[in-house]
Protein backbone atom coordinates (compact mmCIF):
# COMPACT_ATOMS: atom_id res chain seq x y z
CA UNK A 1 0.00 0.00 0.00
CA UNK A 2 1.87 3.36 -0.86
CA UNK A 3 0.67 5.47 2.06
CA UNK A 4 1.86 8.73 0.54
CA UNK A 5 -0.32 7.88 -2.67
CA UNK A 6 -3.01 7.24 0.00
CA UNK A 7 -2.55 10.73 2.18
CA UNK A 8 -2.32 12.72 -1.11
CA UNK A 9 -5.83 11.55 -2.25
CA UNK A 10 -7.29 11.47 1.33
CA UNK A 11 -6.28 15.50 1.72
CA UNK A 12 -8.43 16.34 -1.63
CA UNK A 13 -11.21 14.13 -0.27
CA UNK A 14 -11.59 15.56 2.74
CA UNK A 15 -10.74 19.34 1.44
CA UNK A 16 -13.78 18.76 -1.08
CA UNK A 17 -15.86 16.48 1.09
CA UNK A 18 -18.33 19.05 2.00
CA UNK A 19 -18.86 20.79 -0.67
CA UNK A 20 -19.05 17.93 -2.50
CA UNK A 21 -21.91 16.55 -0.19
CA UNK A 22 -23.57 19.36 -0.47
CA UNK A 23 -23.90 18.54 -4.10
CA UNK A 24 -27.81 16.99 -3.47
CA UNK A 25 -29.10 17.37 -7.12
CA UNK A 26 -32.82 16.76 -7.40
CA UNK A 27 -35.27 15.61 -10.18
CA UNK A 28 -37.63 18.28 -9.05
CA UNK A 29 -37.82 21.82 -7.79
CA UNK A 30 -36.78 21.07 -3.75
CA UNK A 31 -36.38 22.40 -0.40
CA UNK A 32 -33.49 21.28 2.03
CA UNK A 33 -34.12 21.07 5.51
CA UNK A 34 -32.24 24.07 8.10
CA UNK A 35 -29.99 22.97 10.49
CA UNK A 36 -28.64 20.09 8.68
CA UNK A 37 -25.89 18.24 9.65
CA UNK A 38 -24.29 15.70 8.24
CA UNK A 39 -20.97 13.12 9.51
CA UNK A 40 -18.66 11.41 6.98
CA UNK A 41 -16.01 8.84 7.44
CA UNK A 42 -13.42 8.62 5.13
CA UNK A 43 -11.62 5.70 3.75
CA UNK A 44 -9.30 3.65 1.09
CA UNK A 45 -10.02 0.09 1.13
CA UNK A 46 -11.71 -0.68 4.03
CA UNK A 47 -9.03 1.17 6.01
CA UNK A 48 -10.55 4.67 8.33
CA UNK A 49 -8.32 7.69 6.98
CA UNK A 50 -10.23 10.83 8.84
CA UNK A 51 -13.33 12.31 9.55
CA UNK A 52 -15.65 14.91 8.09
CA UNK A 53 -18.66 17.15 9.28
CA UNK A 54 -20.59 19.66 7.38
CA UNK A 55 -23.19 21.86 8.73
CA UNK A 56 -25.62 24.17 7.54
CA UNK A 57 -27.60 26.95 9.48
CA UNK A 58 -29.32 30.23 9.82
CA UNK A 59 -27.16 33.48 11.03
CA UNK A 60 -29.68 36.54 11.66
CA UNK A 61 -30.68 36.26 7.92
CA UNK A 62 -27.80 34.61 6.26
CA UNK A 63 -27.26 31.23 5.95
CA UNK A 64 -24.02 30.05 7.44
CA UNK A 65 -22.34 26.41 6.05
CA UNK A 66 -19.45 24.99 7.87
CA UNK A 67 -17.05 22.34 6.66
CA UNK A 68 -14.56 20.60 8.47
CA UNK A 69 -12.25 17.46 8.01
CA UNK A 70 -9.40 16.15 9.87
CA UNK A 71 -7.38 13.25 9.25
CA UNK A 72 -7.42 10.35 11.50
CA UNK A 73 -5.11 9.59 14.58
CA UNK A 74 -3.04 7.41 12.80
CA UNK A 75 -2.48 9.28 9.75
CA UNK A 76 -1.65 12.74 11.69
CA UNK A 77 2.01 11.90 12.19
CA UNK A 78 2.53 11.07 8.48
CA UNK A 79 0.31 13.90 7.49
CA UNK A 80 -2.44 15.53 9.44
CA UNK A 81 -5.42 17.15 8.08
CA UNK A 82 -7.27 19.73 10.03
CA UNK A 83 -9.55 22.04 7.72
CA UNK A 84 -12.44 24.85 8.29
CA UNK A 85 -14.18 26.22 5.41
CA UNK A 86 -16.77 28.39 5.60
CA UNK A 87 -19.51 30.67 3.42
CA UNK A 88 -22.40 33.28 3.96
CA UNK A 89 -25.23 33.88 1.97
CA UNK A 90 -27.23 36.31 2.34
CA UNK A 91 -31.05 35.93 0.97
CA UNK A 92 -31.62 34.99 -2.52
CA UNK A 93 -33.38 36.29 -4.93
CA UNK A 94 -33.57 35.12 -8.92
CA UNK A 95 -31.63 33.42 -10.62
CA UNK A 96 -29.65 32.43 -7.03
CA UNK A 97 -32.69 31.43 -5.30
CA UNK A 98 -30.96 30.11 -2.59
CA UNK A 99 -29.12 33.38 -1.88
CA UNK A 100 -25.86 34.70 -3.10
CA UNK A 101 -22.19 34.36 -1.19
CA UNK A 102 -21.27 37.34 0.50
CA UNK A 103 -18.10 35.45 2.36
CA UNK A 104 -16.10 32.88 1.90
CA UNK A 105 -13.55 31.73 4.25
CA UNK A 106 -11.33 28.67 3.93
CA UNK A 107 -7.67 27.78 6.55
CA UNK A 108 -6.14 24.62 5.87
CA UNK A 109 -3.73 22.89 7.52
CA UNK A 110 -3.09 19.60 5.26
CA UNK A 111 0.64 18.57 6.15
CA UNK A 112 3.45 21.17 5.79
CA UNK A 113 0.33 23.39 3.43
CA UNK A 114 -1.22 26.09 5.47
CA UNK A 115 -3.55 27.81 3.96
CA UNK A 116 -5.87 31.04 5.09
CA UNK A 117 -7.68 33.13 2.97
CA UNK A 118 -11.17 34.83 2.24
CA UNK A 119 -13.40 35.96 -0.97
CA UNK A 120 -15.76 38.87 -0.40
CA UNK A 121 -18.48 39.05 -3.06
CA UNK A 122 -19.81 42.42 -4.66
CA UNK A 123 -22.73 41.15 -6.55
CA UNK A 124 -23.62 45.63 -7.66
CA UNK A 125 -20.03 45.23 -8.95
CA UNK A 126 -20.08 42.19 -10.05
CA UNK A 127 -16.75 41.05 -9.05
CA UNK A 128 -14.94 39.02 -6.02
CA UNK A 129 -12.07 39.96 -4.10
CA UNK A 130 -9.53 37.26 -2.61
CA UNK A 131 -7.48 38.03 0.25
CA UNK A 132 -4.95 35.67 1.23
CA UNK A 133 -3.71 36.44 4.58
CA UNK A 134 -0.33 34.23 4.44
CA UNK A 135 0.94 35.53 1.34
CA UNK A 136 -0.70 39.15 2.33
CA UNK A 137 -1.89 39.61 -0.99
CA UNK A 138 -5.62 40.73 -2.70
CA UNK A 139 -6.66 40.59 -6.09
CA UNK A 140 -10.13 41.28 -7.36
CA UNK A 141 -11.60 39.57 -10.49
CA UNK A 142 -14.87 39.75 -12.67
CA UNK A 143 -17.81 37.27 -11.69
CA UNK A 144 -21.27 36.21 -13.36
CA UNK A 145 -24.73 36.32 -11.93
CA UNK A 146 -24.67 32.51 -11.64
CA UNK A 147 -21.16 32.94 -9.21
CA UNK A 148 -20.94 30.90 -6.07
CA UNK A 149 -17.96 29.98 -3.94
CA UNK A 150 -16.41 26.34 -3.94
CA UNK A 151 -18.84 25.64 -0.77
CA UNK A 152 -22.36 27.12 -1.30
CA UNK A 153 -22.10 26.23 -5.20
CA UNK A 154 -24.19 23.02 -4.55
CA UNK A 155 -27.13 24.39 -2.71
CA UNK A 156 -28.05 25.81 -5.94
CA UNK A 157 -28.94 22.31 -7.39
CA UNK A 158 -31.32 21.64 -4.17
CA UNK A 159 -33.73 24.36 -5.69
CA UNK A 160 -33.86 23.68 -9.24
CA UNK A 161 -35.31 20.94 -11.32
CA UNK A 162 -33.58 18.21 -12.75
CA UNK A 163 -33.59 14.77 -14.81
CA UNK A 164 -31.99 12.00 -14.95
CA UNK A 165 -29.68 11.64 -18.12
CA UNK A 166 -29.04 15.68 -18.29
CA UNK A 167 -26.10 17.52 -17.41
CA UNK A 168 -26.04 21.14 -15.71
CA UNK A 169 -23.45 24.09 -15.31
CA UNK A 170 -22.60 26.34 -12.85
CA UNK A 171 -20.16 29.17 -12.14
CA UNK A 172 -17.61 28.22 -8.96
CA UNK A 173 -15.38 30.59 -7.79
CA UNK A 174 -12.17 28.69 -6.20
CA UNK A 175 -9.95 31.86 -4.48
CA UNK A 176 -8.32 31.53 -8.13
CA UNK A 177 -10.33 31.32 -11.00
CA UNK A 178 -13.80 31.39 -12.27
CA UNK A 179 -14.82 27.96 -13.47
CA UNK A 180 -18.05 26.75 -15.74
CA UNK A 181 -18.34 23.50 -14.10
CA UNK A 182 -20.58 20.56 -15.67
CA UNK A 183 -22.52 17.56 -13.66
CA UNK A 184 -24.37 14.70 -14.77
CA UNK A 185 -27.41 12.91 -13.40
CA UNK A 186 -26.87 9.31 -14.33
CA UNK A 187 -29.47 6.92 -12.39
CA UNK A 188 -31.06 5.55 -9.78
CA UNK A 189 -29.59 2.90 -7.90
CA UNK A 190 -30.48 0.95 -4.62
CA UNK A 191 -27.33 1.50 -1.85
CA UNK A 192 -26.44 -0.17 1.61
CA UNK A 193 -24.83 1.67 3.91
CA UNK A 194 -24.28 1.33 7.43
CA UNK A 195 -26.94 3.43 8.34
CA UNK A 196 -29.54 1.33 6.11
CA UNK A 197 -30.82 0.61 2.29
CA UNK A 198 -31.53 3.87 0.49
CA UNK A 199 -32.69 4.36 -2.77
CA UNK A 200 -30.19 6.98 -4.26
CA UNK A 201 -29.53 8.98 -7.29
CA UNK A 202 -26.07 9.12 -8.46
CA UNK A 203 -24.51 12.38 -9.78
CA UNK A 204 -21.35 12.72 -11.92
CA UNK A 205 -19.19 16.38 -11.21
CA UNK A 206 -16.84 16.82 -13.74
CA UNK A 207 -14.25 18.77 -11.75
CA UNK A 208 -11.53 20.57 -13.16
CA UNK A 209 -10.32 23.22 -11.29
CA UNK A 210 -7.66 23.45 -9.14
CA UNK A 211 -7.27 23.60 -5.19
CA UNK A 212 -9.96 21.86 -3.25
CA UNK A 213 -11.20 20.72 -6.46
CA UNK A 214 -8.22 19.17 -8.59
CA UNK A 215 -9.43 17.10 -11.09
CA UNK A 216 -7.62 13.96 -9.90
CA UNK A 217 -9.98 10.93 -10.95
CA UNK A 218 -13.76 10.63 -11.60
CA UNK A 219 -15.73 11.32 -8.72
CA UNK A 220 -19.48 10.04 -7.65
CA UNK A 221 -22.05 10.82 -5.14
CA UNK A 222 -25.10 8.92 -4.21
CA UNK A 223 -27.85 10.85 -2.80
CA UNK A 224 -31.44 9.72 -1.06
CA UNK A 225 -33.52 9.69 -4.04
CA UNK A 226 -36.61 11.65 -1.91
CA UNK A 227 -37.26 15.27 -0.90
CA UNK A 228 -34.08 15.74 1.31
CA UNK A 229 -31.65 14.47 -1.57
CA UNK A 230 -29.06 13.55 1.33
CA UNK A 231 -25.58 12.69 -0.17
CA UNK A 232 -24.86 9.15 1.71
CA UNK A 233 -21.71 8.10 0.01
CA UNK A 234 -19.27 9.30 -2.49
CA UNK A 235 -16.65 7.84 -3.78
CA UNK A 236 -13.35 8.95 -6.08
CA UNK A 237 -11.64 6.65 -8.03
CA UNK A 238 -7.90 6.09 -8.18
CA UNK A 239 -5.08 4.02 -9.67
CA UNK A 240 -5.65 1.35 -7.73
CA UNK A 241 -8.95 0.88 -6.21
CA UNK A 242 -11.32 3.99 -4.91
CA UNK A 243 -11.20 6.43 -1.51
CA UNK A 244 -14.80 6.76 -0.13
CA UNK A 245 -16.78 9.29 2.11
CA UNK A 246 -19.49 7.33 3.67
CA UNK A 247 -22.57 9.05 5.54
CA UNK A 248 -22.42 7.78 9.36
CA UNK A 249 -24.66 10.06 11.21
CA UNK A 250 -25.76 13.87 11.68
CA UNK A 251 -29.34 15.45 11.51
CA UNK A 252 -30.77 15.90 8.31
CA UNK A 253 -34.48 14.56 8.56
CA UNK A 254 -37.33 16.63 10.34
CA UNK A 255 -37.59 15.23 14.04
CA UNK A 256 -34.01 13.42 13.94
CA UNK A 257 -31.17 14.59 16.10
Amino acid sequence: MNITFILYRMKIISATLVALAIFTLVSRANAFAIPERLEFELSYSGITAGRAVQEVMMDSSEIHIISTARSADWLRFFFPVDDRIESHLVSGTPPLFIGSPRLYQERKHEGKTITNREARFDRQKMEVTTIDHRKNSEKTQAITKRTYDTLSSFFYFRTIPLQVGASYFIDIYDCNRLWNTEVKVLRREELVTPLGRFKTIVIHPLLKSEGIFARTGDMFIWLTDDDRRIPVQMKSKVVVGSITATLTGGSYWPGRK
